[in-house]
């Protein structure tokens, strides 16, 4: 059978429908949330419309499982803050419209929080056991509640782990979340590898004091402190990094955050990313070394969060070659073979068995934005890939 693809654009919007923000296509779907559970619980109802058997685990993730071994594809379904409607939800319903037109036996995932509420694709983390569970229960998201308390709210739903050892591989279709294919007028990407990834919070404790009153050279200011961190490390990398590497400061929390006072704390993530494991350690290195310069230079005390990440890896050759006949078939001279420099669930996933990504166009480049959009031209070329890859894999 053929897949759908009206069924498979008219499923995708009315996923974009919970937890919709009002602006654009934008939702807010934040894991957890009652929008992203309400989500889940419809993905359910129709996995076993399409005669897979839905089962959720003790951390969220949501699988439609066909029965015996299958290939297992997928992605998320929770969004950033304020997230776009394409960001996992692509993967999730492509996954499940290939499911329910192949003959083949195909299994269906949306994992959980792999926007990072919490941590890191904490979901997916979990399943591949990359993250223990006690440990994923102690991360608390920026409101101060803990994964465990957040997970409590799926405990009805919530069954046993699934064995990774029932699934073949695993193929997750996103959008490229960058430029590229946009701006040289390609519809498909195959996906050579995933960059690695390093997360931590770093935290400056110096003095509150009254902003009128405080002497400059008397100050121990913890924003300051931020300010000067910033500027350094971006003049330490030079000798390091690629134009491929990237490094955020992605949000900042002052206390207590009032405009006539010197700030007393400041707490901020620091996020890098690049496709060799050495420098990324080499990064690591140079930012913890800086913060303690910095600290002792201004007075202050200094913490550092627990460190997350994931290595590098590339995608399984068998798998790829699979999608590479697939975009060639479908977008002849239009599609190239490409490196990720988002992270995604077949990071984690790559520790129990082979995976592949295939991406589409992000129009612009937008991602994590309400303006985050696709041709929907381009939306059906991906699906199409996906299942003429699924065909060529035979199973």
């Amino acid at each position: 059978m053929a897949v759908d693809h009206t069924r498979f654009l008219a499923d995708l919007h009315k996923l974009r429908s919970f937890g919709a923000s009002g602006v654009g296509k934008g939702v807010i779907r934040p894991a957890y949330s009652e929008a992203d559970i309400a989500a889940r619980k419809w993905l359910a109802e129709r996995m076993s419309d399409a005669g897979l058997t839905p089962h959720f685990d003790p951390v969220g993730n949501l699988f439609g499982l066909a029965e015996g071994q299958s290939l297992l594809m997928g992605s998320h379904s929770d969004s950033q803050p304020e997230g776009g409607w394409l960001d996992g939800a692509l993967g999730v319903i492509a996954a499940l419209e290939v499911a329910r037109s192949s003959d083949l036996p195909i299994s269906v995932v949306s994992f959980q929080d792999e926007e990072g509420r919490f941590g890191v694709t904490t979901g997916s983390a979990v399943w591949s056991k990359g993250l223990l569970l006690s440990k994923a229960d102690t991360l608390t998201d920026a409101s101060g509640t803990t994964f465990r308390d957040a997970r409590s709210s799926m405990t009805d739903l919530a069954a046993g782990f699934v064995d990774p050892a029932r699934f073949r591989g695993f193929i997750e279709m996103h959008i490229e979340q960058g430029p590229t294919l946009d701006s040289n007028d390609e519809k498909i990407g195959v996906v050579t590898d995933i960059v690695g990834i390093r997360d931590m919070v770093i935290t400056f404790d110096g003095q509150q004091n009254h902003a009128g009153t405080t002497p400059m050279h008397l100050r121990r200011d913890a924003f300051q402190a931020v300010s000067v961190f910033n500027t350094r490390i971006n003049d330490l990398f030079r000798n390091v990094v690629t134009p491929q590497t990237v490094w955020t400061i992605g949000r900042v929390d002052l206390h207590p955050n009032a405009s006539s006072i010197v700030p007393g704390r400041a707490r901020f993530s620091m996020q890098w990313r690049d496709g060799d494991s050495d420098r990324l350690g080499r990064m690591e290195a140079i930012i913890r070394d800086t913060a303690q310069d910095v600290a002792a230079e201004l007075d202050l005390s200094l913490d550092f969060g627990p460190m997350l990440g994931l290595e590098p890896v590339a995608m399984d050759g068998a798998l790829r070659r699979a999608l590479q006949v697939g975009a060639e078939q479908v977008a002849p001279g239009k599609w190239r073979d490409m490196p990720s420099g988002a992270l995604h669930d077949a990071t984690n996933v790559s520790q129990l068995m082979p995976v592949a990504m295939l991406f589409v166009p992000s129009i612009n480049g937008i991602s994590h934005d309400f303006a985050e959009d696709t041709a929907e031209d381009d939306l059906v070329a991906g699906l199409r890939v996906l299942d003429l890859a699924v065909r060529e894999l035979g199973l």
